[in-house]
Protein backbone atom coordinates (compact mmCIF):
# COMPACT_ATOMS: atom_id res chain seq x y z
CA UNK A 1 0.00 0.00 0.00
CA UNK A 2 0.90 3.60 -1.12
CA UNK A 3 1.28 5.61 2.42
CA UNK A 4 1.14 8.63 -0.10
CA UNK A 5 -1.89 8.00 -1.83
CA UNK A 6 -3.68 6.52 1.35
CA UNK A 7 -2.99 9.57 2.82
CA UNK A 8 -4.60 11.72 0.58
CA UNK A 9 -7.60 9.73 -0.01
CA UNK A 10 -8.01 9.77 3.79
CA UNK A 11 -7.65 13.05 3.50
CA UNK A 12 -10.51 13.41 1.12
CA UNK A 13 -12.50 11.32 2.92
CA UNK A 14 -12.33 13.73 5.80
CA UNK A 15 -12.63 17.05 3.56
CA UNK A 16 -15.49 15.81 1.53
CA UNK A 17 -17.29 14.98 5.20
CA UNK A 18 -16.34 18.34 5.92
CA UNK A 19 -17.35 20.31 3.54
CA UNK A 20 -21.23 19.22 3.15
CA UNK A 21 -21.52 21.26 6.06
CA UNK A 22 -19.98 24.58 5.78
CA UNK A 23 -21.58 24.49 2.02
CA UNK A 24 -24.63 24.84 4.52
CA UNK A 25 -24.17 26.88 7.03
CA UNK A 26 -22.52 29.69 4.68
CA UNK A 27 -25.17 30.83 2.92
CA UNK A 28 -28.11 29.41 5.45
CA UNK A 29 -27.38 32.36 8.00
CA UNK A 30 -27.93 35.03 5.25
CA UNK A 31 -31.32 33.11 4.29
CA UNK A 32 -32.43 32.86 8.35
CA UNK A 33 -31.26 36.60 8.38
CA UNK A 34 -33.83 37.27 5.40
CA UNK A 35 -36.71 35.27 6.91
CA UNK A 36 -36.03 37.38 10.27
CA UNK A 37 -36.16 40.81 7.87
CA UNK A 38 -39.76 39.88 6.78
CA UNK A 39 -41.23 38.92 9.84
CA UNK A 40 -39.97 42.27 11.20
CA UNK A 41 -41.63 44.06 8.06
CA UNK A 42 -44.49 42.33 7.75
CA UNK A 43 -45.40 40.91 11.51
CA UNK A 44 -46.46 37.05 9.67
CA UNK A 45 -45.60 34.23 12.40
CA UNK A 46 -44.91 32.10 9.27
CA UNK A 47 -41.48 33.88 8.79
CA UNK A 48 -41.01 33.09 12.21
CA UNK A 49 -41.77 29.57 12.21
CA UNK A 50 -39.60 29.06 8.94
CA UNK A 51 -36.93 30.63 10.75
CA UNK A 52 -37.50 28.14 13.54
CA UNK A 53 -37.57 25.13 11.84
CA UNK A 54 -34.16 25.83 9.85
CA UNK A 55 -32.20 27.53 12.31
CA UNK A 56 -32.21 24.26 14.04
CA UNK A 57 -30.80 22.41 10.48
CA UNK A 58 -28.12 25.70 10.84
CA UNK A 59 -27.75 24.66 14.26
CA UNK A 60 -26.93 20.93 13.73
CA UNK A 61 -25.07 21.25 10.58
CA UNK A 62 -22.54 24.38 12.43
CA UNK A 63 -21.98 21.71 15.04
CA UNK A 64 -20.79 18.65 12.95
CA UNK A 65 -18.65 21.29 10.54
CA UNK A 66 -16.82 21.91 13.92
CA UNK A 67 -15.86 18.81 14.82
CA UNK A 68 -14.85 17.04 11.03
CA UNK A 69 -12.46 20.30 10.80
CA UNK A 70 -11.05 19.57 14.06
CA UNK A 71 -10.55 15.87 12.71
CA UNK A 72 -8.90 17.44 9.47
CA UNK A 73 -6.13 19.81 11.46
CA UNK A 74 -4.89 17.00 13.27
CA UNK A 75 -3.88 15.13 9.95
CA UNK A 76 -1.61 18.29 9.38
CA UNK A 77 0.54 17.07 12.21
CA UNK A 78 -0.05 13.40 11.58
CA UNK A 79 -0.08 12.87 7.97
CA UNK A 80 1.07 16.06 6.04
CA UNK A 81 3.53 17.11 8.86
CA UNK A 82 5.98 18.74 6.19
CA UNK A 83 3.46 20.80 5.08
CA UNK A 84 2.78 22.95 7.81
CA UNK A 85 7.02 22.91 8.33
CA UNK A 86 7.65 24.47 4.74
CA UNK A 87 4.66 26.96 5.06
CA UNK A 88 3.32 26.92 8.26
CA UNK A 89 4.25 30.68 8.43
CA UNK A 90 1.60 31.18 5.54
CA UNK A 91 -0.86 28.49 6.16
CA UNK A 92 -0.99 29.33 9.93
CA UNK A 93 -1.61 32.70 10.47
CA UNK A 94 -4.55 32.27 8.17
CA UNK A 95 -6.27 29.23 9.62
CA UNK A 96 -6.23 31.39 12.86
CA UNK A 97 -7.58 34.51 11.46
CA UNK A 98 -10.77 32.21 10.18
CA UNK A 99 -10.70 31.01 14.03
CA UNK A 100 -10.59 33.94 16.08
CA UNK A 101 -12.41 36.41 13.61
CA UNK A 102 -15.24 33.55 12.42
CA UNK A 103 -15.58 30.80 14.49
CA UNK A 104 -16.09 32.41 17.84
CA UNK A 105 -18.37 35.09 16.23
CA UNK A 106 -21.00 32.13 15.03
CA UNK A 107 -20.31 30.22 18.08
CA UNK A 108 -21.25 33.05 20.45
CA UNK A 109 -24.07 34.86 18.50
CA UNK A 110 -25.75 31.48 17.41
CA UNK A 111 -26.72 30.88 21.32
CA UNK A 112 -28.80 34.00 21.33
CA UNK A 113 -30.56 32.81 17.51
CA UNK A 114 -31.47 29.50 18.99
CA UNK A 115 -31.95 30.22 23.14
CA UNK A 116 -32.43 34.05 23.13
CA UNK A 117 -35.67 34.91 21.29
CA UNK A 118 -37.54 35.71 24.48
CA UNK A 119 -34.51 37.01 26.76
CA UNK A 120 -33.83 39.63 24.24
CA UNK A 121 -35.22 42.59 22.14
CA UNK A 122 -35.70 41.85 18.50
CA UNK A 123 -33.11 44.45 17.43
CA UNK A 124 -30.68 42.09 19.66
CA UNK A 125 -32.01 38.97 18.10
CA UNK A 126 -31.69 40.33 14.54
CA UNK A 127 -28.18 41.64 15.42
CA UNK A 128 -27.16 38.24 16.46
CA UNK A 129 -28.34 36.68 13.29
CA UNK A 130 -26.76 39.22 11.55
CA UNK A 131 -23.32 38.49 13.04
CA UNK A 132 -23.78 34.81 12.90
CA UNK A 133 -24.37 35.01 8.85
CA UNK A 134 -21.55 37.37 8.23
CA UNK A 135 -19.32 35.00 10.40
CA UNK A 136 -20.02 32.25 7.73
CA UNK A 137 -18.85 34.22 5.29
CA UNK A 138 -15.55 35.55 7.18
CA UNK A 139 -14.82 31.94 7.44
CA UNK A 140 -15.62 30.99 4.06
CA UNK A 141 -13.13 34.33 3.50
CA UNK A 142 -10.36 32.70 5.02
CA UNK A 143 -10.24 29.02 3.92
CA UNK A 144 -10.66 29.83 0.68
CA UNK A 145 -7.65 32.72 0.62
CA UNK A 146 -5.52 29.64 1.38
CA UNK A 147 -6.60 27.22 -0.35
CA UNK A 148 -6.16 29.74 -3.45
CA UNK A 149 -2.63 30.76 -2.22
CA UNK A 150 -2.06 26.93 -2.87
CA UNK A 151 -3.28 26.89 -6.05
CA UNK A 152 -1.56 30.30 -7.31
CA UNK A 153 0.74 31.06 -4.80
CA UNK A 154 2.44 35.16 -4.83
CA UNK A 155 3.40 37.08 -2.19
CA UNK A 156 5.77 35.03 -0.35
CA UNK A 157 9.46 34.23 -0.54
CA UNK A 158 11.92 30.74 0.23
CA UNK A 159 14.81 30.80 3.05
CA UNK A 160 16.32 27.73 3.73
CA UNK A 161 13.61 26.20 2.48
CA UNK A 162 10.79 27.53 4.30
CA UNK A 163 8.09 30.03 3.30
CA UNK A 164 7.90 33.35 4.27
CA UNK A 165 5.07 35.86 3.33
CA UNK A 166 6.39 39.17 2.31
CA UNK A 167 2.85 40.74 1.25
CA UNK A 168 -0.24 39.55 3.24
CA UNK A 169 -2.23 41.71 0.42
CA UNK A 170 -0.42 39.51 -2.02
CA UNK A 171 -0.88 36.42 -0.10
CA UNK A 172 -4.85 36.64 0.82
CA UNK A 173 -5.97 38.88 -2.53
CA UNK A 174 -3.74 36.43 -4.86
CA UNK A 175 -4.57 35.99 -8.92
CA UNK A 176 -7.47 33.12 -8.22
CA UNK A 177 -8.49 34.20 -4.54
CA UNK A 178 -12.07 36.32 -6.17
CA UNK A 179 -12.84 33.87 -8.45
CA UNK A 180 -13.08 30.89 -5.85
CA UNK A 181 -14.41 32.99 -3.40
CA UNK A 182 -17.70 34.57 -5.40
CA UNK A 183 -18.14 30.30 -6.69
CA UNK A 184 -18.31 29.08 -3.72
CA UNK A 185 -20.22 31.57 -2.12
CA UNK A 186 -22.62 30.99 -5.08
CA UNK A 187 -22.27 27.44 -4.48
CA UNK A 188 -23.53 27.77 -0.92
CA UNK A 189 -26.34 29.43 -2.17
CA UNK A 190 -27.26 26.68 -4.31
CA UNK A 191 -27.11 23.99 -1.90
CA UNK A 192 -28.88 25.68 0.80
CA UNK A 193 -31.55 27.12 -2.26
CA UNK A 194 -32.12 23.44 -2.99
CA UNK A 195 -31.99 21.82 0.77
CA UNK A 196 -35.37 24.38 1.53
CA UNK A 197 -36.97 23.45 -1.91
CA UNK A 198 -36.37 20.30 -1.61
CA UNK A 199 -37.20 19.44 1.99
CA UNK A 200 -40.38 21.62 1.13
CA UNK A 201 -41.39 19.73 -1.39
CA UNK A 202 -41.15 16.65 1.00
CA UNK A 203 -43.36 18.69 3.95
CA UNK A 204 -45.59 19.27 0.29
CA UNK A 205 -45.79 15.62 -0.21
CA UNK A 206 -46.86 15.19 3.46
CA UNK A 207 -49.79 17.16 3.17
CA UNK A 208 -48.43 19.98 4.69
CA UNK A 209 -50.08 23.28 3.13
CA UNK A 210 -48.87 26.06 5.72
CA UNK A 211 -48.03 29.26 5.18
CA UNK A 212 -44.84 28.34 6.40
CA UNK A 213 -44.15 25.74 4.27
CA UNK A 214 -45.01 27.37 0.85
CA UNK A 215 -42.87 30.75 2.43
CA UNK A 216 -39.79 28.40 2.89
CA UNK A 217 -40.25 26.50 -0.16
CA UNK A 218 -40.78 29.79 -2.12
CA UNK A 219 -37.67 31.21 -1.33
CA UNK A 220 -35.65 27.91 -1.98
CA UNK A 221 -36.64 27.54 -5.26
CA UNK A 222 -36.78 31.60 -6.28
CA UNK A 223 -32.98 31.76 -4.74
CA UNK A 224 -32.05 28.72 -6.39
CA UNK A 225 -33.28 30.14 -9.85
CA UNK A 226 -31.26 33.23 -9.45
CA UNK A 227 -28.20 32.09 -8.25
CA UNK A 228 -27.79 29.19 -11.46
CA UNK A 229 -27.14 31.83 -13.91
CA UNK A 230 -25.04 33.96 -11.84
CA UNK A 231 -22.97 30.54 -10.68
CA UNK A 232 -22.77 29.31 -15.19
CA UNK A 233 -20.95 32.91 -15.51
CA UNK A 234 -18.97 32.52 -12.03
CA UNK A 235 -18.07 29.51 -13.18
CA UNK A 236 -17.00 30.41 -16.69
CA UNK A 237 -14.77 33.46 -15.42
CA UNK A 238 -13.20 31.19 -12.56
CA UNK A 239 -12.11 28.45 -15.49
CA UNK A 240 -10.57 31.23 -17.76
CA UNK A 241 -8.34 32.42 -14.92
CA UNK A 242 -7.51 28.44 -14.52
CA UNK A 243 -6.39 28.88 -17.56
CA UNK A 244 -4.18 31.26 -17.19
CA UNK A 245 -2.77 30.00 -13.86
CA UNK A 246 -3.08 26.26 -14.41
CA UNK A 247 -3.27 25.45 -17.93
CA UNK A 248 -2.74 21.96 -17.02
CA UNK A 249 -5.47 21.82 -14.90
CA UNK A 250 -8.03 22.99 -17.88
CA UNK A 251 -6.15 20.41 -20.30
CA UNK A 252 -7.04 17.95 -17.51
CA UNK A 253 -10.17 18.94 -17.52
CA UNK A 254 -11.17 18.48 -21.07
CA UNK A 255 -8.70 15.90 -21.68
CA UNK A 256 -7.36 17.80 -24.09
CA UNK A 257 -3.73 15.81 -25.11
CA UNK A 258 -2.84 18.24 -28.05
CA UNK A 259 -1.47 22.15 -27.78
CA UNK A 260 -3.83 23.21 -30.79
CA UNK A 261 -6.18 25.00 -32.62
CA UNK A 262 -10.48 24.31 -32.97
CA UNK A 263 -9.84 22.18 -29.39
CA UNK A 264 -13.63 20.04 -29.28
CA UNK A 265 -15.97 19.86 -26.43
CA UNK A 266 -15.70 16.53 -25.17
CA UNK A 267 -18.69 15.27 -24.00
CA UNK A 268 -18.04 11.70 -23.44
CA UNK A 269 -14.62 9.87 -23.43
CA UNK A 270 -12.80 7.55 -21.71
CA UNK A 271 -9.27 9.29 -21.09
CA UNK A 272 -6.18 6.55 -21.37
CA UNK A 273 -3.16 7.80 -19.42
CA UNK A 274 -1.48 5.14 -20.85
CA UNK A 275 -1.71 5.79 -24.81
CA UNK A 276 -2.55 9.69 -24.23
CA UNK A 277 -5.48 9.40 -25.91
CA UNK A 278 -9.28 9.12 -25.45
CA UNK A 279 -11.52 6.70 -26.31
CA UNK A 280 -14.86 6.33 -27.12
CA UNK A 281 -15.02 10.14 -27.44
CA UNK A 282 -18.29 11.93 -28.09
CA UNK A 283 -17.21 15.56 -28.97
CA UNK A 284 -18.14 19.26 -30.89
CA UNK A 285 -16.16 20.32 -32.99
CA UNK A 286 -14.25 23.54 -31.72
CA UNK A 287 -16.11 24.05 -28.73
CA UNK A 288 -13.65 24.10 -26.10
CA UNK A 289 -12.03 26.69 -28.16
CA UNK A 290 -14.93 28.82 -28.06
CA UNK A 291 -15.49 28.64 -24.81
CA UNK A 292 -12.22 28.55 -23.33
CA UNK A 293 -10.94 31.42 -26.52
CA UNK A 294 -13.91 32.82 -27.37
CA UNK A 295 -13.40 31.72 -30.75
CA UNK A 296 -13.39 28.09 -32.46
CA UNK A 297 -10.14 28.68 -34.02
CA UNK A 298 -8.31 29.39 -30.39
CA UNK A 299 -5.56 27.73 -29.42
CA UNK A 300 -5.24 25.46 -26.05
CA UNK A 301 -2.32 24.07 -24.36
CA UNK A 302 -2.60 20.08 -24.12
CA UNK A 303 -1.58 17.63 -21.54
CA UNK A 304 1.42 16.64 -23.82
CA UNK A 305 3.18 19.97 -23.43
CA UNK A 306 3.08 19.18 -19.81
CA UNK A 307 5.17 16.04 -19.98
CA UNK A 308 4.31 14.01 -16.24
CA UNK A 309 3.33 16.96 -14.84
CA UNK A 310 -0.11 17.39 -14.90
CA UNK A 311 -3.15 15.77 -12.64
CA UNK A 312 -4.45 12.21 -13.27
CA UNK A 313 -6.77 12.97 -16.13
CA UNK A 314 -9.74 10.52 -15.75
CA UNK A 315 -10.80 12.01 -12.23
CA UNK A 316 -10.61 15.45 -13.13
CA UNK A 317 -12.30 14.98 -16.40
CA UNK A 318 -15.08 13.38 -14.49
CA UNK A 319 -15.83 15.34 -11.63
CA UNK A 320 -16.11 18.37 -14.12
CA UNK A 321 -18.50 17.09 -16.11
CA UNK A 322 -20.35 16.06 -12.94
CA UNK A 323 -20.39 19.56 -11.91
CA UNK A 324 -21.37 21.24 -14.96
CA UNK A 325 -24.22 18.18 -15.78
CA UNK A 326 -25.65 18.85 -12.09
CA UNK A 327 -25.69 22.92 -12.91
CA UNK A 328 -27.33 22.29 -16.34
CA UNK A 329 -30.16 20.28 -14.27
CA UNK A 330 -30.40 22.70 -11.40
CA UNK A 331 -31.21 25.33 -14.06
CA UNK A 332 -33.86 22.92 -15.74
CA UNK A 333 -35.87 22.27 -12.56
CA UNK A 334 -35.28 25.58 -10.47
CA UNK A 335 -36.38 27.66 -13.60
CA UNK A 336 -39.37 25.25 -14.25
CA UNK A 337 -40.55 25.25 -10.25
CA UNK A 338 -40.41 28.96 -10.32
CA UNK A 339 -42.14 29.77 -13.31
CA UNK A 340 -45.23 26.98 -12.11
CA UNK A 341 -45.29 28.90 -8.78
CA UNK A 342 -45.13 32.41 -9.85
CA UNK A 343 -47.81 31.81 -12.95
CA UNK A 344 -49.54 29.38 -11.40
CA UNK A 345 -49.10 29.94 -7.90
CA UNK A 346 -49.04 26.39 -6.94
CA UNK A 347 -46.60 22.92 -7.41
CA UNK A 348 -47.54 20.40 -9.32
CA UNK A 349 -47.17 16.67 -7.64
CA UNK A 350 -44.96 15.84 -10.31
CA UNK A 351 -42.67 18.57 -9.69
CA UNK A 352 -42.29 18.11 -5.86
CA UNK A 353 -41.06 14.50 -6.24
CA UNK A 354 -38.63 15.47 -8.63
CA UNK A 355 -37.82 18.69 -6.10
CA UNK A 356 -37.00 15.93 -2.96
CA UNK A 357 -33.66 14.17 -4.68
CA UNK A 358 -32.57 17.68 -5.91
CA UNK A 359 -32.05 18.22 -1.89
CA UNK A 360 -28.96 16.87 -2.51
CA UNK A 361 -27.80 18.25 -5.85
CA UNK A 362 -25.81 21.12 -3.99
CA UNK A 363 -23.90 18.53 -2.35
CA UNK A 364 -23.55 16.62 -5.65
CA UNK A 365 -22.56 20.01 -7.57
CA UNK A 366 -19.47 21.16 -4.43
CA UNK A 367 -17.97 17.68 -4.32
CA UNK A 368 -17.11 17.19 -7.75
CA UNK A 369 -16.08 20.68 -7.73
CA UNK A 370 -14.17 20.37 -5.30
CA UNK A 371 -12.34 17.30 -6.75
CA UNK A 372 -11.83 19.49 -10.00
CA UNK A 373 -9.96 21.66 -7.77
CA UNK A 374 -8.03 20.09 -5.62
CA UNK A 375 -6.86 16.63 -8.11
CA UNK A 376 -6.46 19.34 -10.38
CA UNK A 377 -3.76 20.95 -8.22
CA UNK A 378 -1.82 17.67 -8.49
CA UNK A 379 1.09 17.14 -8.61
CA UNK A 380 1.70 20.03 -6.11
CA UNK A 381 0.42 20.48 -2.86
CA UNK A 382 1.20 24.08 -3.21
CA UNK A 383 1.93 24.70 -7.03
CA UNK A 384 5.14 25.25 -7.81
CA UNK A 385 6.10 24.92 -4.16
CA UNK A 386 5.96 21.60 -2.35
CA UNK A 387 5.28 18.41 -4.45
CA UNK A 388 2.57 16.34 -2.33
CA UNK A 389 4.41 13.15 -1.56
CA UNK A 390 7.32 15.56 -0.46
CA UNK A 391 4.99 16.68 2.48
CA UNK A 392 3.75 13.16 3.15
CA UNK A 393 4.70 12.16 6.88
CA UNK A 394 6.26 8.69 8.37
CA UNK A 395 3.10 7.30 9.53
CA UNK A 396 3.06 2.95 8.28
CA UNK A 397 0.42 2.74 5.51
CA UNK A 398 -1.57 0.16 7.37
CA UNK A 399 -2.37 2.90 10.27
CA UNK A 400 -3.27 5.37 7.67
CA UNK A 401 -5.88 2.38 5.94
CA UNK A 402 -6.92 1.29 9.52
CA UNK A 403 -8.12 5.30 10.43
CA UNK A 404 -9.74 5.31 6.90
CA UNK A 405 -11.84 3.02 7.45
CA UNK A 406 -12.62 4.04 10.79
CA UNK A 407 -13.16 7.46 9.69
CA UNK A 408 -15.36 6.03 6.67
CA UNK A 409 -17.55 3.87 9.02
CA UNK A 410 -17.71 6.84 11.09
CA UNK A 411 -19.02 9.27 8.72
CA UNK A 412 -21.49 6.90 6.51
CA UNK A 413 -22.77 6.54 10.51
CA UNK A 414 -23.20 10.35 10.99
CA UNK A 415 -24.42 11.28 7.47
CA UNK A 416 -27.32 8.73 8.09
CA UNK A 417 -28.28 9.51 10.85
CA UNK A 418 -28.11 13.72 10.12
CA UNK A 419 -29.85 13.38 7.03
CA UNK A 420 -32.26 10.93 8.93
CA UNK A 421 -32.84 13.88 11.78
CA UNK A 422 -33.64 16.36 8.74
CA UNK A 423 -36.54 14.40 7.46
CA UNK A 424 -37.97 13.47 10.85
CA UNK A 425 -37.78 17.09 11.39
CA UNK A 426 -39.68 18.10 7.80
CA UNK A 427 -41.90 15.08 8.25
CA UNK A 428 -42.57 16.01 12.05
CA UNK A 429 -43.07 20.17 11.02
CA UNK A 430 -45.84 18.70 8.01
CA UNK A 431 -47.80 17.19 10.54
CA UNK A 432 -47.62 18.72 13.78
CA UNK A 433 -46.66 22.54 12.10
CA UNK A 434 -43.32 24.67 12.64
CA UNK A 435 -42.86 24.69 16.37
CA UNK A 436 -42.44 27.85 17.73
CA UNK A 437 -39.82 28.38 20.47
CA UNK A 438 -42.74 28.47 23.73
CA UNK A 439 -46.69 27.85 23.26
CA UNK A 440 -47.63 31.63 21.93
CA UNK A 441 -44.29 33.11 21.23
CA UNK A 442 -45.62 34.28 18.11
CA UNK A 443 -48.70 35.95 19.22
CA UNK A 444 -46.63 38.72 21.17
CA UNK A 445 -44.78 41.77 19.01
CA UNK A 446 -41.29 41.70 18.77
CA UNK A 447 -40.64 45.31 19.26
CA UNK A 448 -40.03 44.57 23.08
CA UNK A 449 -37.90 42.21 25.14
CA UNK A 450 -40.10 38.75 26.12
CA UNK A 451 -39.81 40.09 29.87
CA UNK A 452 -41.59 43.33 29.12
CA UNK A 453 -44.46 41.49 28.48
CA UNK A 454 -44.98 38.88 31.34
Amino acid sequence: MDPVMLSRVQFAANISFHILFPSLTIALGWVLLFFKLRYNSTSDPAWMRAYFTWVKVFALSFAIGIVTGITMSFQFGTNWPIFMQRVGNIAGPLLAYEVLTAFFLEAVFLGIMLFGFRRVSNKVHTAATVLVAFGTTLSAFWILALDSWMQTPIGFEIRDGVAHATSWWQVVFNPSFIYRLVHMLLASGLTVAFFIAGLSALRYLAGDRSDAMWKAMRTGVYLAAVLIPLQIFAGDQHGLNTLEYQPQKVAAMEANWETRANVPLILFALPDEATRQNRFEVSIPGGASLILRHSANGVVQGLNEFGDNHPPVAPVFWAFRIMVGTAIIMLIVSWVAAWNLWRRGKMPRWLAIILVPMTLSGWLATLAGWYTTEIGRQPWLVTGVLRTAEAVGPVPAEHVALTLILYTLLYIVLIVAYLGTLVHLSLRAAKEGDESPLPGVLDRPLSQPAHDTE
